[in-house]
């Protein structure tokens, strides 16, 4: 019986240890399918990036800011607070050259190694000797990319070159509401073709629909970069109200914003993640607002498809292997402690001899029987009483020819019997285990 419990614990531990081992191989794939593959990347400089502009030559771009502390190229976009410039950069001052966004690399490298310029504003990009000042908050993204304001980046970065403790955060840029005559001109336009591409804007055409926004058609508005410290015009939410149920894409410049369905849910991670990714080029170069729009949706959709915002996970079925799975390294262990237990027990004392041995067993245990029946009494008589039984009981299961652990069991009776009769008498050495030591062969 005991084997049996030994070999059965190995082979529970051996199943359990195999079950551990191949279910760490074991995954789960939650997809909602491949979103669409975004357009083929368009090779540099035919994106529409490059404005065009030229800059005179270095020895002119030098001279013209020796003679003045702030020299703006033609075709530059980028504005700024002058009087918070110069509080950061302290006494010392600061020499800016503002040139246009969209040059080639020949013409910013002449405006970025003009050595008499502190600092170099190549559209609203900043950048002084070995730095660059770069925004990385929305409400920055905010004011660069809808205004071309870039009064952070220039004060935190003249700020460091001076030396001068840091400047204190720019404001949130101002909204205001659409006045009711604003409002009923976009939505006129927006009723009739679906877009509003307000004057200097540089939308020309824009998707009717877009794997960001299955199933819906979204409206677009594009205006141009809005100027600087004015409040921004918030068309979203009041177009949402006029449109319910559809997206609501605003483009200011290169800033883009979304109001309609499920904006709470994903909005705010798409702006992060674009600008995040994409602020440094579009700050360089003078890509059209239908490529950064492209860009956008492209984003957006790569978002919604993950299935973390608008729509519930699939139904995952209930694994009992993956509940139970932290169990079975402490149920192989319990397995193999008693495995071990049961083996080391089988070491230290020995199973008693299995076939010819039986019949040597009885002859030793009846010569005690007998040899210890003309000393007992009492006690120690009911004792050998017993004892003689299950002899009794052993010789007739070995005469029958019964299984050898069965005649084995009756003898281990027997002899707890004479062991329990041995020490009633007082007598040790009629212990079975003294009586039959070398008797038994």
């Amino acid at each position: 019986m005991v084997d049996r419990i030994r070999w059965a614990l190995l082979a529970v531990a051996v199943a359990v240890l195999v079950t551990f081992l191949l279910v760490q191989k074991q995954s789960t794939d939650v997809s909602y399918g491949q979103a669409p593959a975004a357009a083929d990347p368009i090779p540099e400089g035919s994106a529409g990036e490059l404005s065009g502009a030229t800059v005179p030559s270095a020895e002119q771009l030098t001279a013209m800011v020796k003679d003045s502390p702030v020299v703006r190229l033609p075709g530059a976009i980028a504005t700024w607070d002058d009087q918070a410039v110069r509080a950061a950069a302290g006494k010392a001052g600061v020499r800016v050259i503002v040139a246009p966004p969209g040059l080639p690399k020949d013409a910013r490298d002449r405006v970025t190694k003009v050595e008499d310029a502190t600092i170099q504003v190549i559209g609203t990009e900043v950048t002084g000797g070995m730095l660059q000042a770069s925004p990385d908050r929305a409400s920055e993204w905010m004011h660069e990319f809808a205004t071309g304001d870039v009064t952070e980046s220039l004060t935190t970065l003249a700020a460091h070159l001076n030396h001068q403790p840091d400047a204190p955060d720019q404001p949130a840029l101002a909204r205001r509401d659409p006045t009711a005559a604003e409002l009923a001109e976009v939505t006129a336009q927006l009723r009739g073709t679906g877009r509003f591409i307000a004057p200097g804007a540089t939308l020309k055409d824009a998707p009717a629909t877009t794997a960001a926004f299955p199933g819906a058609q979204p409206l677009y508005v594009a205006l141009p970069q809005q100027p600087a410290g004015q409040p921004l015009v918030h068309f979203g939410p009041a177009l949402a109200k006029e449109f319910p149920g559809r997206p609501i894409v605003a483009m200011y410049g290169q800033w883009v914003e979304y109001d309609g369905p499920f904006a709470a849910d994903f909005s705010d991670v798409a702006t992060a993640s674009f600008y995040g990714q994409f602020a440094d080029r579009l700050s360089t170069y003078a890509y059209p607002q239908r490529n950064v729009l492209g860009a956008w949706l492209d984003r957006v959709t790569a978002i919604r498809y993950a299935g973390l915002f608008d729509r519930p996970l699939p139904y995952t079925p209930f694994d009992p292997l993956r509940v139970a799975l932290p169990v079975l390294p402490w149920l192989f262990a319990a397995c193999a402690v008693g495995f071990l237990v049961l083996s080391a027990r089988r070491l230290v004392r020995p199973d008693r001899p299995t076939g010819a041995g039986v019949p040597t067993r009885l002859a030793g245990l009846t010569a005690l029987a007998v040899e210890v029946s003309g000393l007992t009494d009492g006690p120690s008589a009911a004792a050998l009483t017993r004892g003689i039984t299950q002899l009794t009981a052993a010789r007739e299961a070995f005469t029958g020819k019964l299984p050898d652990h069965h005649v084995h069991g009756l003898l281990d009776a027997a002899e707890a019997e004479l062991g329990t009769t041995a020490d009633l008498l007082r007598r040790p050495e009629y212990r079975p285990a003294e009586y039959l030591r070398g008797r038994l062969t």
